[in-house]
This record gives C-alpha cells, structure tokens and sequence, in this order.
C-alpha cells in the first residue's frame, strides 16, 4: 500500500486549467481516469487527510504510485479525453457499465450495392443504418416479416445472393413476393436501393405519409375497377398498420427522445434507457456497474450518456435526452452531445406530462433491473461476506459460518422418500459435495422422522471419519465420555462393534457407488463427508428443527449450529426457541439462507422425480447382475413377453444367443421371486393389456408413445438403485 504523499506532486506543478488526469500503480497500469474544470483543485482533493476521504477513493490513492495530467484547451474536449483514455485503458477505479445483454439492432446495409435488411450485434459499421436496440431478435423477425410485404428488400446473404444470380433462379422469398429479387433483375439497382429507403423512412417513425399515400392508390385504384390491385394494397396497408401497432404510441408530437433512469445503492447503480422515436418506444437497454469510485447520481448520468453515444453520430444521437440528474456542470455535456448529433441536443429532467409519467417507467425498469442484478451477484466477496456476518449476527454465532450444509425432504404422497444435502462455501455453491439420501429407516410419509434420520447418517460418517484420521485419540467420543460408539451397517442402521473406519452407507449417492474405503477416494484424500459445517440448515419450521437437533445431541456433536428457513413467511428458527428469528426482508443474510433452501429443495425434487421414473419403467430382469440391456432386449425379442420367459425352462434361455448357463440360471431365479405384474393399462383406451403386449423395459410394444401406469413397477420398497 503506497503513501500518497510520497507521489504527491507539488502545488505550483499542477497547472489551474481544464484537463484529464491518469493514476498508475506501481507497475505502471492506469487504474484511474478523471478529468476536471482546474486540475489544480480537482488532484488536490485526492491528497488530503485520508481519513476524510470516500473509503474507495481512499483505496485508489493508496493503490496508486503515481499522478500525471493533459491539459486541453476546454472541458467539452475534456470530456473526449476522458472517454477514449477509459475505453483505452480500463482502469479497475472508473464506473464501468456491464450491458446485461448483447442488444440486437435491426441494420439496412446501405453502403452494398444492394441494400440488406438483417439482424446485427456489436460493433456499428459505417454506411449501415440501425434501428433499435431491440429486447429480443425474435421482436426484428416478426417486424421485418409483416413489412418485406411492403418493402421486399434483399435480407438474403450474399453467398446465397450469388448462387441466386449465377442459376438465375431467386430463393423462396423472391417467389412468394417478400423479396423484389434483384439478383436475377427483377428491379435495377436504382429501383432496390428507393425500396430500402423507404424502409428506413418507415423505420425512423414517418409511418403516416406513407400510409396516406398507400390508402389514396387503394382508393384510386378501386375507382379504376382494378380490384386486385386495390385488395393487394388493402392488405399492405394492414400489415404496416400491424406492424406499428407492435410499438405503442407513449409521446405525441412524433418525439424522438431517449430516457434515462437510475436506481442506485451505496454498492452498485442499475440503468435503464428507453430509445423513443417518432413517439414510440423502439428499443430498451441497461448496464449495471460497481461504484467502486465516489459519484453522484449526476456523475452517473454522464459516465451512461458517455457509453450510449461515445461511438454515435447524427440521427443515433437523438434531439432530447431525458434523465433523472443532471452532471455537474451539465454545458460540457450538453455541448459534447449537440457536437456528436450535429444541431441542438436537449438534456433535461422531465417535470409534468407524458414524459415524466414515461420516466416512472423507466424508473421501475431499472429498480428491477437492480434487485434482478442483486439475485445473481454470488459471486461478489463483499456481499457474500456481509451475508455471512448478517447470518452469525442473527444466529449468534462465534464467526461466520463458512460452509453451511442445507437438507431438504421430499416424497410423493409418501412413495420414493429422498432426501437432499447440498454445499455451500464462503456463500458459494460446491456442487461437488451435494449428496443424495434415500430413506430407508420407515415406510411412509414423515419429514421430521427423515430428517433426523438423514442428519443422524450424514454426521455418523463424519465421526467416523474422525476416528479413521486419529482426531479422537484414547477411545474417546465426541461428548467425552470414553463409551465406544456405534458403527453403521450397510443398510444404514447402527450396530454394536462394528469397525467405523469401514463403515459403508448405502443410499448417499452421487451417481456412483461408493468402492473401497467408504471414506476415500482412490488418491487417499477424504471424501467430503469428513468436513463438517458450521451452520445445517434444514427446509422446515420447528418440527424439523427440533430433529436436527436431536439428531446430533443424540451424536454427542455440540459445536455445529442448526436452524430452520420456514417457507411461508420466511422465519428462521432454533432450536429450544420459541419465536422466530425475523431477519429485514432486504437482508443479504435472508437472501443467502433463501438461495441455500431454494437449491435443496430443487436438488431433493429432481432426485425424487428421478426415482419415480426409474420405477415405473422397471423390470424384472433390471435385478439380474451382469445381464445388459442388448441381452435384455434378445431375451424379450425370443421370447415375445416376460410371461413367456417365466414360464421358459433353462435349457431353453440358453438357446438365446449370448446368453450362458448361469446367466439362464439367474434369469429363472429374478422372474421366479419377483411377483407377476398386475395388469398394464393403456392409457389412450383404458384397455387393460395381455402381458404379451408388454416388453422388458415396460412399455407397451404395440402403442410405444403410451407409457405403463399400473403394474411396471417390480422393484421392492426400500431398495438400492
């Protein structure tokens, strides 16, 4: 961290003139740009006291190494430096505004010699004239469509214009009238070139002279007994019509204004712009930024006019620009605006009317484009940092819960009862460890027994990892009183004596068996069920709660904090209490606890779901080891059903190809214990079906879109998958 006085130059250097200034580091990156009326004044600012100053200035100053200035001859050419040095170099200390998409515009290639009406992104070209931007490409396609009726224009590429010329044969468009077809000479250059015009002119808003013009040759036309004709621009008419009536009129007067909103907190600024032309929004747009320097919403409003129209000349820049705050001093701008349009620019904040009733509008866009922008900012230090000191302070806690584990329950009407454990670390997902549970202790539908029996799984192999790696040392338990603990069986359930450094647990899953050591992996680093969390988190309110609890009481762990997210008004309980914890509804505490719940829940419905669907197209034969899917289907095609393999003796299975002895043995064993399935029903008919007309992977073989839904399920209650 630099001092910076040690780069402090001396007050007579500094010039008391308009200019643009620069602060590097130590190794020599710009890290920030500025400008100013009196670089005198504005660079003395930055070395006063350092207590007095903004804590992100505070942090640019001491980051720095080093201060050097250009001086211009006026602020309007002031504001041009500042810019092309912040598009030069970045710095890491300026606003910078992150567009949250990549806006479409629709683009008239004027500089071909035969204008294309396309789709555009990025960059702008010279001799291309753009209309929009546009929310979504699909909005350009169905506008383009509805006036190609109108306007056929070339939209084809020029790989396909070329082909077109060299058959002498158009493209499909050509034939059906949305396109005039000048690669095969339909219409001369000339002729095409006034079509694309007169696109653009409908484009920029002049819709209603045009369409005057259009309603008299329909009506002339009918006069002349030339129905067809008059019918043909009948329907154009209606397409133009239709086509603007995509775009409500929200200014009279045929205005062409931009307006700009902003909604701000001390961290980070949304904005929101409305691109109005001929008294109709044709495009919307936003950025979001960090404040990582002190501006003022004023500041703001000129670091967006300087993204918006830094590359834009003429009509782009638009004659009024409406906004919430004006830059201080606001003549710089105004002139820099009115120097890239080419006449008179007005910038102002709208009092009364139709355009402040508009700017409310745009108001509202950039608050939720702010609280929108606030839902996907995890991956911010800062923010998640106060959301885990908010969570401590609220759960009172001795620090900041590092890594929270989540479980969830889910069933449907009590079959398929699974549960979910996902990860957090430092406010951030470790989908890595999320684990998966089946429950197997009980039949039936009760969360608060399922939570305490996933939490007591869950932390049985955390202690008995513990024992594996010597962190208990002379017999000891975790609650100290030297009494071994139970180890765990394969099926989940305690037993007395058992080793629990081999101890496997069946059912916590991640899409793979457990092989070997339960609590390795084959590079000998421990899985993830060694580490434990600060705070568990459980979906639920007090019952589930109180599970958890016990649970680990039960354990002997006392150093792990349990509280429960209530869906419904989106308490937070602990155990032992009676009331709720009611955490600010603008907590980034309540929203972190929230976002952890919300994954649970959503990892614990997708493995449920995932069940069910295994069960239902399950197969007798799904229980023979070492028998695929290709043997399966050879089985079913021999045979004709699964009846018919049933009642087959082995001499008989050994005649199908590939397979053996004892692979007929284990096919006649599987079809012998599994109870005969009940009858299928097809459920396009309701016809009940012959077990002939069912195959292996349970499914009927004469309706094969019409899926089983009685007697496809062989599997027993409780089992592995």
């Amino acid at each position: 961290m630099a001092d910076p006085s040690s780069y402090r130059p001396k007050p007579g250097q500094i010039p008391d003139s308009p200019g643009v200034y620069k602060f590097r580091d130590e190794h020599r990156r710009v890290i920030y740009v500025g400008k100013a009326k009196s670089l005198r004044q504005r660079l003395a600012s930055y070395f006063q006291d350092l207590a007095g100053l903004h804590p992100r200035t505070r942090t640019m100053v001491t980051t720095a190494a080093s201060v050097e200035w250009t001086v211009v001859s006026t602020e309007v050419e002031a504001l041009q430096l500042e810019y092309s040095w912040i598009k030069e170099f970045d710095p890491r200390f300026n606003v910078k505004y992150r567009d949250d998409k990549s806006y479409p515009y629709l683009a008239v290639t004027m500089n071909e010699e035969f204008p294309r009406v396309q789709v555009m992104r990025g960059h702008k070209r010279k001799g291309v004239r753009y209309f929009g931007p546009y929310g979504h490409a699909w909005a350009i396609r169905d506008t383009v469509d509805l006036l190609l009726r109108v306007f056929p224009v070339r939209t084809c590429s020029a790989g396909v214009f070329k082909n077109a010329a060299r058959t002498g044969r158009p493209c499909l468009l050509g034939y059906i009238g949305k396109c005039s077809a000048p690669c095969v000479g339909r219409v001369s250059d000339e002729e095409h070139r006034e079509l694309a015009e007169e696109f653009c002119d409908f484009m920029a808003g002049r819709t209603g002279t045009y369409i005057r013009r259009l309603e008299q040759q329909m009506t002339d036309a009918a006069e002349e007994m030339e129905y067809e004709r008059a019918a043909r621009l009948r329907d154009d008419i209606e397409a133009l019509k239709k086509a603007m009536e995509k775009n409500a009129v929200v200014l009279a007067d045929a205005t062409d204004a931009d307006l700009m909103a902003v909604a701000e907190d001390e961290l980070e600024a949304a904005v929101q712009i409305f691109h109005v032309r001929g008294g109709r929004v044709r495009g919307q747009r936003g950025w979001v930024t960090d404040k990582v320097e002190a501006v003022t919403t004023g500041d703001l409003v000129e670091h967006a006019l300087q993204q918006l129209y830094g590359e834009e000349t003429g009509d782009s820049v638009p004659k009024e620009v409406l906004v919430p705050a004006l830059p201080d001093p606001v003549e710089p701008v105004q002139e820099w605006l009115t120097e890239r349009r080419g006449s008179n620019v007005s910038l102002r904040i709208p009092q009364r009317g139709d355009k402040k009733a508009l700017m409310e509008t745009v108001q509202r866009n950039a608050l939720q484009a702010l609280g929108l922008h606030k839902t996907k900012r995890a991956s911010d230090l800062t923010t998640r940092s106060r959301a885990l000191e908010e969570i401590a302070g609220a759960l009172d806690l001795d620090s900041a819960p590092l890594r929270i584990e989540c479980y969830d329950i889910s069933h449907l009407q009590g079959d398929d009862v699974v549960a979910s454990m996902v990860v957090f670390e430092d406010g951030l997902q470790r989908k890595s460890e999320y684990r998966r549970f089946q429950i197997k202790g009980f039949e039936g539908q009760d969360d608060v027994r399922s939570m305490h029996e996933v939490i007591t799984r869950r932390f049985r192999r955390y202690l008995a990892e513990k024992e594996r790696t010597g962190e208990w040392t002379n017999g000891e338990n975790a609650s100290g009183d030297g009494a071994p603990r139970d180890g765990v069986s394969a099926d989940g359930t305690s037993t007395e004596g058992a080793p629990r450094g081999n101890a496997a647990l069946e059912g916590d899953t991640t899409g793979n068996a457990f092989a070997g050591n339960a609590f390795t992996e084959e590079d000998g680093r421990p899985k993830r069920f060694a580490y434990p969390p600060q705070l568990v988190v459980v979906d639920g309110g007090q019952p589930q709660v109180a599970a958890a609890k016990r649970a680990l009481d039960e354990l002997g762990i006392d150093d792990i904090a349990v509280c429960g997210l209530a869906k419904r008004l989106e308490e937070v309980w602990l155990p032992h209490e009676d009331d709720p914890v009611v955490l600010p509804r603008t907590s980034e505490g309540l929203y972190l606890l929230q976002r952890v719940r919300d994954e649970a829940h959503r990892f614990a419905i997708t493995y449920q779901r995932t069940k069910r669907a295994k069960r239902f197209k399950a197969s007798p034969l799904d229980e023979v080891p070492g028998l695929g899917e290709t043997r399966k289907q050879a089985l079913i095609k021999h045979f004709g059903s699964v009846k018919k393999l049933r009642s087959a003796t082995i001499d008989q299975i050994c005649e199908v190809p590939g397979i053996g002895r004892k692979t007929a043995e284990a096919v006649a064993v599987a079809l012998a214990q599994a109870a005969p399935a009940a009858p299928a029903v097809n459920t396009a008919t309701g016809e009940i079906m012959e077990d002939e007309e069912v195959g292996a992977s349970g499914t009927t073989t004469g309706s094969p879109e019409e899926p089983v839904t009685a007697g496809a399920s062989h599997e027993r209650r409780g089992q592995e998958t």
